[in-house]
C-alpha cells in the first residue's frame, strides 16, 4: 500500500500523509466491510481514494519543490546523473497526465497490477482501464519521445503510433 501511495503521489511526505488518512478511514469504516472482496483489495481502494483526494487538494494549492541538490554536493558519475535526469523526466511526464490516466498507468505499468485488479481497485471497468492506459501511454510517448532508442523503435514515429498498427486500422 505504501508503494501504491508513493508511486501515485510521487512525494514521500504526501504519500505518508495519504496512507495515514487511509488507515484512519479504514479503521473508522471497518464495521462497514462486507467481505465481498479481500481485505487487501478494500484497503488498496481506500489508499487510492486517499491519494486521489490529496492530488485534488494539491491542485488547488500548488507548491514549488525545493531543489534536491545544493552547493557543495558531491559530484556523481555521469551515468548516475543521466539516470536521475531520465527518472525526473519520466516523473514529470507522469504528473502532466490527467489523474484518470495516471492512476491506471501507475498501477498497471509501474506497480505490476493486472488490468482486472486495477479495475477493481479503481472501481471502473477493465475496458476503461485499458483505454485510459492506452491514451496515457500515447501522451507519454509524445512527451518522452526524445528518450527513445531510435534504432530499436524504427517503426514508431514521433507521435507514438506504431506504423504497423496504423496500417492495420487504415485497412492497408
Amino acid at each position: 500500500m505504501w508503494a501504491v501511495a508513493l508511486r501515485t503521489l510521487r512525494d514521500p511526505e504526501e504519500a505518508a500523509d495519504a496512507l495515514q488518512e487511509a488507515f484512519i478511514s479504514a479503521f473508522r469504516a471497518a464495521s462497514t466491510f462486507r467481505a465481498e472482496s479481500q481485505v487487501t483489495t478494500w484497503l488498496h481502494r481506500i489508499v487510492v481514494n486517499a491519494c486521489l483526494d490529496r492530488m485534488r487538494r494539491r491542485q488547488t494549492r500548488p507548491t514549488v519543490p525545493l531543489p534536491e541538490a545544493g552547493p557543495g554536493e558531491p559530484v556523481a558519475p555521469r551515468d548516475a546523473m543521466s539516470d536521475r535526469e531520465t527518472s525526473l523526466m519520466v516523473q514529470q511526464a507522469l504528473m502532466e497526465l490527467p489523474e484518470e490516466q495516471r492512476a491506471p498507468i501507475v498501477l498497471v505499468d509501474v506497480e505490476g497490477y493486472s488490468v482486472a485488479e486495477t479495475a477493481q481497485l479503481l472501481g471502473i471497468a477493465e475496458g476503461t482501464v485499458k483505454s485510459r492506459c492506452a491514451r496515457g501511454r500515447a501522451k507519454l510517448a509524445k512527451v518522452l519521445g526524445h528518450l527513445r532508442n531510435r534504432i530499436a523503435d524504427a517503426n514508431v514515429p514521433a507521435d507514438g503510433v506504431n506504423v504497423q498498427e496504423q496500417r492495420q486500422w487504415e485497412g492497408r
